[in-house]
Order: C-alpha cells, then structure tokens, then sequence
C-alpha cells in the first residue's frame, strides 16, 4: 500500500513486483481494498495493451493513516 501513498496510483505489474505476490493474491486483496472505497480501479489503454492502475481514495488515504498511527501507537507502548 505504501507505493499508493508515495504515487498517485501504480498499476498491477508494479504492485506485483513490489509486494513480491501471485497474481491471484494480489487481486482478492485489490479487490477486497475496493469493496471497502480505498481504491479506485482505473482501466485504460496504453497503445494497444491494456493497463489498469490504482488510485488511493480520500477514505483510503485516511485508514491507511489510522492504520499506521496504530502501529506506531502499539511500538510506543511496548
């Protein structure tokens, strides 16, 4: 998730290279990530190949936040 915070979007081949995970993994929790309006799935054409790229949304943005102030909240505590 974090290259969705550094950029605005990536598309499946980089998400796939940097979290290191199949094909299958990758998009249940892609798809799991939009159910919950974190992600915008953008589908488009690059040439004749089509891309589909990511997009965090407001929302996303906010629980990705709320999830690291956890983490780092629980690192302090310990």
């Amino acid at each position: 998730m974090s290259v969705l915070m550094v950029n605005e979007s990536a598309d499946f081949t980089m998400l796939k290279e940097l979290l290191g995970v199949t094909d299958g993994n990758l998009a249940s929790h892609i798809k799991a990530l939009e159910t919950e309006n974190y992600i915008i799935v953008e589908k488009q054409f690059i040439g004749k190949k089509p891309n589909t790229s990511y997009r965090a949304t407001v929302d996303g943005k906010k629980a990705f936040k709320d999830h690291i102030d956890a983490l780092e909240k629980l690192i302090q505590n310990s």
